[in-house]
């Protein structure tokens, strides 16, 4: 599973086996979200506040182009 960033906690990251569209994980203890990137959209949460769900979409919308780069990196 590859890490594409760690911020305030979270960590970021793909499964290698993960598949379009684009998408990012994240994790800090038990809690856990996933995001389509090109959306912005949240896809799973788990135990995530909405002031936590709009901190992480902030954070992916700030790195989206690393996470892009990332991914193509990876998957490409």
């Amino acid at each position: 599973m590859p890490t594409i960033l760690r911020v305030n906690g979270y960590r970021f990251f793909f499964f290698s086996n993960a598949h379009e569209p684009i998408h990012v994980h994240i994790e800090k203890g038990d809690k856990y979200a996933k995001i389509d990137v090109a959306s912005l959209k949240i896809e799973e949460n788990y135990k995530l506040t909405s002031k936590e769900c709009k901190e992480l979409l902030k954070i992916v919308e700030t790195h989206r182009d690393r996470i892009v780069e990332v991914w193509n990196e990876y998957f490409g």
